[in-house]
């Protein structure tokens, strides 16, 4: 896997984001910018459905204009100077999740489908790519916030459920239930109740504060003071019951350590957090960023299917309650330097640092590994050829 640099120049990065924004055909990057082929001479839109040419023969080009005045000409098929076309789609999507966010129970997509026009395959597709949530998981997201809403309106949990349109407790307990971040009747009285046990242990970046609620791991800070840690876990969690646990929480601790010594590149802990739709979608994307690889804010919103919500992304990134588990300090700014973080620019840069290294010398083993493989095997392959020549030469002598 070829690592990524920590700090990077913009035109770089951004190079790097449009090159990935062609070869998924995006559409929401199309007017963003242009993409221009040296052997055949025409500039496309990032979405242009015609067969993706080599990296090697692609420049960018900020507008359609400057395509042109470089000597390229627009391609017929995309028609990449059509900039006021409307997208059909925008719409119907629109339509959709006003529908979604008001109608009673769970409609199917087909249902959805032949209410808005269009096949369920074109709207499950669209509706990704505008909204940047599948039309189930956008109902879900308002149900449960309708959910919310309710209970901490003082509502009992089964009015709650029905009043945002779960037709079973079942459904309700499987799809909703989990995302509230505690039971409904705990998130009801304000997370009273709830028992959260806490570690502090040393890290290579200093004290590390680890805690979970029985559910799995709520939160994992950083910080230089013991008290300011528990403080501050202490206010995020007001009416729960919290006390300190060391042996408890002996195994996550060990596993979050190692992963910052460099020993456990992936991290995979049970979670126990709230957060909104968005945040989840921000979050999953930052999971799936490389160990010793980063990532732009605009890479990330355009990862997610929003392009424009690099603000909102970085937002999101800042909330993030579980350092590490959730790897926000993979994210950074596209003018180059490491940005902010949560818990000190300073452990941000310590920890890329490591990954980049870490990764590097993977790499390194990786390709000695495979190139020690490849010698084997043509060792292998040259053994009975050099036999059969050396038993000539002896007949000759």
């Amino acid at each position: 896997m070829q690592t990524m640099t920590t700090i990077q120049t913009t035109e770089r990065l951004n190079d790097v984001a449009r090159w990935r924004a062609v070869l998924g055909r995006d559409r929401s990057a199309d007017g963003l910018f242009v993409y221009a082929v040296h052997s055949t001479g025409v500039y496309c839109r990032p979405s242009c459905p015609s067969r993706r040419p080599r990296r090697e023969r692609v420049d960018f080009f900020e507008t359609a204009a400057d395509a042109r005045a470089a000597g390229f000409r627009a391609c017929k098929r995309c028609g990449p100077d059509a900039g006021g076309a409307i997208d059909p789609w925008v719409d119907k999507v629109r339509r959709a999740t006003v529908y979604l966010a008001n109608v009673d129970g769970h409609p199917s997509l087909a249902t959805l489908a032949a209410r808005l026009g269009g096949s369920p395959y074109h709207l499950q597709r669209n509706f990704k790519r505008l909204v940047g949530l599948t039309p189930r998981e956008y109902a879900d997201a308002c149900r449960l916030r309708v959910v919310k809403r309710r209970l901490r309106q003082g509502s009992d949990v089964t009015g709650a459920m029905f009043d945002a349109g779960y037709g079973s407790s079942s459904r309700f307990y499987e799809r909703a239930a989990p995302k509230l971040g505690m039971s409904p009747m705990q998130y009801r009285r304000g997370g009273a109740g709830v028992k959260v046990s806490y570690a502090v242990v040393d890290s290579p970046l200093g004290r590390l504060l680890v805690a979970a609620t029985e559910r799995g791991v709520c939160s994992i800070a950083m910080g230089t003071s013991d008290a300011d840690l528990v403080r501050s876990l202490r206010h995020e969690y007001p009416s729960a019951a919290i006390a300190s646990d060391a042996a408890g929480l002996a195994q996550w601790t060990a596993a979050i350590v190692a992963h910052l010594e460099g020993r456990r590149p992936r991290l995979d802990l049970p979670l126990d957090i709230q957060a909104t739709a968005f945040q989840w979608q921000v979050w999953q994307a930052l999971t799936e960023i490389p160990y010793g690889e980063t990532r732009t804010y605009t890479d990330v919103a355009r990862a997610i299917g929003k392009p424009r919500a690099v603000r909102a992304v970085a937002r999101a990134c800042a909330t993030n309650p579980v350092a590490l588990a959730i790897p926000c300090h993979r994210v950074v700014p596209a003018a180059g330097g490491v940005g902010g973080y949560r818990w000190g620019a300073a452990r941000k840069k310590k920890i890329l640092g490591r990954e980049g290294q870490e990764g590097r010398e993977r790499q390194e083993r990786q390709e000695g590994q495979e190139g020690r493989e490849r010698q084997e095997g043509q060792e292998r392959r040259e053994g009975p050829e050099r036999r059969e020549g050396k038993e000539a030469q002896d007949r000759c002598n």
